[in-house]
């Protein structure tokens, strides 16, 4: 019987997971000028985003060294994020 609990918590990493997609994707839209970052509605989208994301992203890129203006930490989040839903599921059918 599968649990509630692990697959909420699996689900809720999932829907952390979009949204470090999202951000990463705004960010480039907004780095090439093909977004205007000063619409209101932007602000407020990116405003929301960046509180979610930013406080998971500043321990990793206070880790990693300087790569020259490239900034994996999205990256090694996600890969973090789709670690701790694995392992949900692996307790879940150890138990």
């Amino acid at each position: 019987m599968l649990n509630p609990f692990i697959d909420l918590l699996a689900d809720l990493i999932h829907l952390y997971m979009l949204a470090v997609i999202v951000w990463t994707v705004m960010v480039t839209l907004i780095a090439f000028k093909i977004i205007n970052a000063y619409q209101p509605v932007m602000q407020k989208v990116m405003y929301a985003l960046n509180r979610l994301i930013e406080p998971a992203l500043k321990p990793i890129q206070k880790l990693l060294p300087d790569l020259g203006g490239i900034d994996i930490s999205p990256i090694i989040l996600l890969l973090l994020l789709n670690f701790a839903r694995s392992a949900l599921y692996s307790y879940l059918y150890n138990l």
